[in-house]
């Protein structure tokens, strides 16, 4: 019995990926609404967005989404890059 209280308690908790977007666009207030369209039709939050104007002139959008698994991560990534402004799309996954 203690041994099953420790493995629940001490044992390394899996934690499901977290995907990471960063978009670079041009400065046009279309674009936020568009970026987060993709995410909020499938009824995903962000778990973190930062967008702002980067001192090249570019609008720099970061986000974040826990728990996306990585064939869906790919396919908003390609949706991303067709929007209009967009100029480039990274991507990457921490977890």
């Amino acid at each position: 019995m203690y041994r099953d209280f420790v493995e629940r308690t001490v044992a390394p908790q899996h934690r499901n990926p977290t995907a990471c977007f960063s978009v670079i666009a041009d400065i046009d207030p279309g674009v936020m609404p568009r970026v987060l369209e993709l995410f909020a039709k499938r009824g995903l939050v962000p778990s973190l967005w930062h967008s702002r104007i980067a001192p090249t002139g570019e609008l720099t959008i970061d986000l974040q989404l826990e728990g996306m698994e990585a064939p869906l991560a790919r396919h908003i990534a390609a949706c991303l890059r067709q929007i209009w402004g967009v100029s480039t799309v990274l991507t990457a996954e921490k977890g």
